[in-house]
C-alpha cells in the first residue's frame, strides 16, 4: 500500500472470488488490518478529507461535532475580492459576439446546394445492414448527408425540404409525403431525431446511429 497518513480509505474488490473489502480509518490502523488479511500487495488506498479529531478510538466517526475546527485538505479560503464583478442591463449580452471573441463562431446553416455538392464528392457508401433496414442505400446516403450537416457545418438538424433538395435522388427519388414517411420510419427506429421549430420539422442524426458501422 502507498504510505499515506491521516484518515484514509482502503478498497479491494474481486468479482471472480466474490471479495469486497472496504476499510476507513487512521492510516496505521488500516495498514495493520490490511496486513492481517494478507492484502498488502493488492487493492488501493486514498486519503480522505476528514479531521482525525472527529474519530473515536475505534476508528469510526463520532456523532459529536468537530471541536477543533476545519476538515483537512479543503484548500485555501475563498477570496471574494478575486471574483470579477460584471454588471450589464438585462438583454444586452451579445452572445454571438462573445463566442467570436473566444474563437467559437456561430454555426451557419448550409444551403441545399452546398450539401448536394459535398455529398457528390463522397464515394458511394456500403449498403446499410440489419433487420430494420428497408432501403439499404437510401439509409446509407441519409447517414452521410447528416454526417456532413453535423460534423462539417456544426448544425444539429435540417428540414425535410432541404433533405429533398440536397439528396432526393440519393434517397430513391423520395420527395414530399414519401420522403416524410421514410424519415418517420427512421425516427421510429431510433436512428434519427425529430426537431419541431416554427412551421417546419427538422431531422438530425441520433449520435449512436451516426457513430455506428453499417
Amino acid at each position: 500500500m502507498q504510505e499515506l497518513r491521516g484518515y484514509i480509505r482502503y478498497r479491494f474488490r474481486s468479482d471472480d472470488d466474490d471479495i469486497d473489502v472496504l476499510l476507513e480509518g487512521e492510516a496505521d490502523w488500516v495498514r495493520s488490518i490490511v496486513a492481517e488479511l494478507g492484502l498488502t500487495k493488492v487493492g488501493w488506498s486514498m486519503p480522505m478529507a476528514v479531521d482525525s479529531t472527529s474519530l473515536s478510538n475505534s476508528g469510526f466517526a463520532s456523532d459529536s461535532p468537530v471541536e477543533s475546527g476545519k476538515p483537512r485538505d479543503m484548500g485555501p479560503e475563498p477570496d471574494p475580492s478575486r471574483i470579477p464583478v460584471i454588471r450589464r442591463p438585462i438583454g444586452e449580452l451579445d452572445l454571438a459576439a462573445k463566442l467570436v471573441e473566444v474563437g467559437l463562431e456561430q454555426p451557419v446553416r448550409p444551403s441545399a446546394d452546398e450539401l448536394r455538392d459535398q455529398l457528390q464528392e463522397l464515394e458511394e457508401p456500403h449498403p446499410a445492414q440489419g433487420p430494420m433496414v428497408k432501403d439499404p442505400m437510401a439509409e446509407s446516403w441519409l447517414k452521410e448527408l447528416l454526417r456532413i450537416v453535423v460534423r462539417t457545418h456544426g448544425v444539429t438538424a435540417i428540414t425535410t425540404e432541404t433533405i429533398a433538395l440536397a439528396a432526393s435522388d440519393f434517397l430513391g427519388d423520395r420527395e414530399g409525403l414519401e420522403l416524410e414517411l421514410f424519415l418517420e420510419g427512421m425516427f421510429r427506429a431510433g436512428k434519427i431525431v425529430k426537431v419541431h421549430g416554427g412551421g417546419n420539422t427538422g431531422w438530425g442524426p441520433s449520435p449512436a446511429w451516426l457513430a455506428s458501422g453499417l
